[in-house]
């Protein structure tokens, strides 16, 4: 997995190569999305988490493509110019990453009948959920039960 020097060393020579001096890089904590590109503070992050995780090539392309977020401007979003210009960077994945996230740091652990978990890091809403894994649509006979996770359920089981 990716070691966070080298991420950092990463990150600073794509910013110098791609885009002006005025765009930093740090690492954030998020658990479940890889990078963010911060137009306001002009800053591209990665989540130190998932950096953790994820393959050298898995945090080079999360880096490459918010850089091209940064290039081509907020208000392109994931259209054309900015798939463009991703390709021509050496960006090959797609709107979002596909990786593992960091749910080892969930608070939240959901349990459907044929044993799926999912993992949530904020308290799960009042209403009833069902298994995606056994119904892409809402079925009762799939209802995930909630409950709050504890050191000793940490290791995953399904």
């Amino acid at each position: 997995m990716a070691d966070l020097g080298d991420v950092r060393q990463w990150a600073n020579e794509l910013i110098a190569q791609y885009l002006d001096d005025s765009w930093s890089f740090v690492f954030d904590r998020a658990k479940t999305r890889a990078g963010k590109c911060n137009f306001d503070r002009r800053e591209i992050s990665v989540s130190r988490y998932l950096a953790e995780k994820h393959t050298d090539e898995q945090v080079r392309q999360t880096l490459l493509h918010e850089i091209a977020h940064a290039k081509v401007g907020a208000h392109e979003g994931h259209g054309l110019v900015w798939q463009l210009y991703a390709a021509e960077i050496g960006y090959v994945g797609g709107r979002t990453h596909q990786a593992e996230i960091a749910d080892e740091f969930a608070k939240w652990v959901g349990v459907c009948p044929n044993g799926h978990e999912i993992y949530r890091f904020r308290k799960p809403k009042e209403r009833d959920v069902s298994c995606a894994k056994c119904s892409k649509r809402f079925d009762r006979r799939y209802l995930v039960t909630w409950s709050p996770r504890t050191p000793d359920s940490n290791a995953k089981t399904a």
